[in-house]
């Protein structure tokens, strides 16, 4: 390690910047995060840092650079473009003792800015000295998947309550209560948005002054996974997955989403495969609601968007039956995810304003569904799980007017590893599904563009 990492206080401090331009500017916007005085020391200011001194952000130094100017400085930065004129202002900076960052010359920089992941107060400063800047920025993107965007607002309500758990809870305890406040339930509350309860859920803890050992309250979330690829998934769903005691998973999420999860959570598949039903619907909401009823944070994580044909209807009214917290945390649907793959849009004004996402196949007990129905000039449909189907909606469709010419996109096992995509006309749509072996996942894009005024007129 050539360079120890630490916080420095900014409070009641100045910060010198030298430069007025863009270069000084990247180094303001950094320093707007902290509640340091700003001293931008340049002749003219451009309009972006000519703003902050309006604004009070910052004061303008636009006369002679000396020394004296860095003294008793937290830290300055040398950013006026100009090689010669850097070195120089470095030379005064080191001489009114100030520990200085000189752009783009590491070896005149007693301090690097790192990449910062924000959460104030909590802040998380990632570096490599300098010699891989893009690296860091990779690993800032996956802390700030890790972290809630609203985890600073629990740091800074457990700094008020510090006093009072002081005062109500024996030393002994603490250390529990503090793992309980940050691993368990104020934490999981506070990230899906309930920062009432968890302030609640906190005080009550320290009025009866204990260190909450008991049975933690269960949970449920119903996790989108997207189409497959685990980068498509939201900062909500990682965090889900990274809180989970226990995830039930489908049989079409991707090994590398539930490589997000904690390495502690017990992963349990509950995937339904065609013509098999070893974990029929029943028996998936009886597992997680008893689950959940164990005070476990249940992750029941779906393929897709779970309220697109994910059935979480049932997963919802079972838990709220047993009157167990529940969420969504909705997904990337793959009809969003097919049109994004073959580079289109699902609508377009003028040719389709109107999309419908339905699909081919039902619960064994009720009659196939007529998806064709929804089909119209002006109509973009999306339809799931119609691959076995094919002929029967190629029917449905023309007996509605669709032309046989029309154009099909068929996008199977869309964003990951095996994604294959291809055309066909409607008339073909079934000879290509064959053609291609497409006999599995695999998402139908039908677009029936709307009728000029001027074919309607020639109809006429």
């Amino acid at each position: 390690m050539k360079s120890f990492p630490m916080f420095i206080r900014t409070t009641g401090r100045r910060v010198v910047i030298c430069g007025g331009g863009e270069q000084a500017a990247q180094k303001a916007r950094l320093m707007l995060k902290t509640d340091a005085t700003l001293v931008l020391a340049a002749p003219e200011l451009d309009a972006e840092l000519a703003a902050l001194v309006a604004e009070g952000r910052a004061v303008h130094h636009a006369g002679a650079i000396t020394p004296a100017l860095f003294e008793g400085a937290a830290m300055g930065f040398v950013a006026t473009g100009c090689p010669g004129l850097d070195a120089a202002l470095h030379g005064l900076a080191k001489a009114g003792g100030c520990p200085v960052n000189v752009v783009d010359r590491p070896d005149l920089c007693d301090l690097t800015t790192p990449s910062l992941v924000d959460r104030d107060p909590v802040v998380v400063a990632i570096g490599t000295e300098g010699t891989a800047p893009v690296l860091a920025r990779q690993i800032k993107t996956q802390v700030e998947q890790m972290l809630a965007p609203n985890l600073g607002g629990l740091a800074a309500l457990a700094g008020r309550m510090r006093g009072a758990v002081a005062q109500r809870v024996a030393p002994a305890r603490r250390r529990a209560f503090w793992a309980w406040a940050f691993s368990d339930t104020p934490r999981a509350a506070w990230t899906r948005g309930a920062e009432r309860a968890a302030a609640q859920a906190l005080k009550a803890a320290i009025a009866e002054g204990r260190a909450p050992g008991d049975a933690p309250e269960g949970s449920i979330a119903l996790v989108g996974a997207g189409p497959g690829s685990r980068d498509l998934l939201t900062l909500r769903a990682v965090q889900r997955l990274q809180e989970a005691d226990v995830i039930f998973y489908d049989r079409l999420v991707d090994a590398e989403v539930l490589e997000l999860a904690r390495r502690d959570a017990e992963r349990v598949f509950v995937g339904k495969v065609v013509g098999a039903h070893a974990w029929p619907q029943e028996r998936i909401n009886a597992v997680i609601v008893a689950a959940a009823q164990r005070g476990q944070r249940v992750v029941r994580l779906k393929s897709g968007d779970p309220g697109i044909f994910g059935r979480a209807t049932e997963e919802l009214e079972a838990a709220e039956a047993a009157g167990i917290a529940v969420e969504i945390v909705p997904g990337i649907t793959a009809a969003c995810a097919a049109a994004a793959s073959a580079g289109r849009s699902l609508t377009t004004r003028g040719v389709s304003d109107t999309l419908v996402l339905t699909t081919g196949t039902c619960r064994d007990e009720d009659p196939l569904p007529d998806c064709a129905r929804h089909a119209r000039p002006g109509t973009t449909l999306a339809l799931y799980m119609a691959v076995r189907q094919a002929t029967r909606i190629v029917d449905g469709l023309r007996a509605r007017g669709l032309p046989g010419a029309a154009e099909v996109t068929v996008a199977v096992e869309v964003s990951k590893p095996g994604e294959r995509r291809f055309t066909c006309t409607l008339d073909r749509l079934a000879e290509s599904l064959a053609a291609q072996a497409v006999t599995g996942v695999a998402v139908l894009l039908i677009t029936w563009p709307k009728v000029a005024a001027s074919e309607v007129a020639l109809s006429a």
